[in-house]
């Protein structure tokens, strides 16, 4: 007769059936988690709202609006200005999303390794959590 190993753990041993369910459980929130970041939007916006740029939760860049009359297209000098301004709103978006997936996902990333870590959940892609 074979003895089951995890009979040493007292207790009638190790229920890999209760582990197994609870990984998938955790698998689908993850997955509904990231779906609603996928479909949610947040607006960075500088120079008192002359840009706003839109991003998804996950980060993706999805807009970007930018006032009429607020700069010249034949001036480099404003051109300049308006990929910096581009930019800063990104960053600002970005932050917020990040912010929102760390709300999202921080309390199912709790167990995971690299879960409290930007970047530690793989498979994630680029979502700063």
């Amino acid at each position: 007769m074979t003895q089951n190993p995890f009979d040493a753990l007292g207790g009638g041993g190790f229920d890999m059936n209760a582990l197994l369910q609870q990984a998938q459980q955790m698998q689908s929130q993850l997955q509904e988690a990231q779906e609603r970041l996928g479909e949610a939007r947040v607006d960075g916006t500088v120079a008192g709202g002359a840009v706003t740029v839109t991003v998804s939760g996950v980060g993706e860049l999805v807009g970007v609006e930018i006032k009429a009359g607020q700069f010249d297209g034949g001036d480099a000098d404003d051109l300049s200005d308006l990929g910096d301004m581009i930019v800063a709103a990104f960053r600002d978006a970005k932050a917020q999303a990040d912010a929102l997936a760390g709300e999202a996902l921080g309390p199912l990333a709790g167990g995971l390794p690299g879960g409290d870590q930007p970047g530690g959940l793989p498979g994630l892609g680029q979502l700063g959590f």
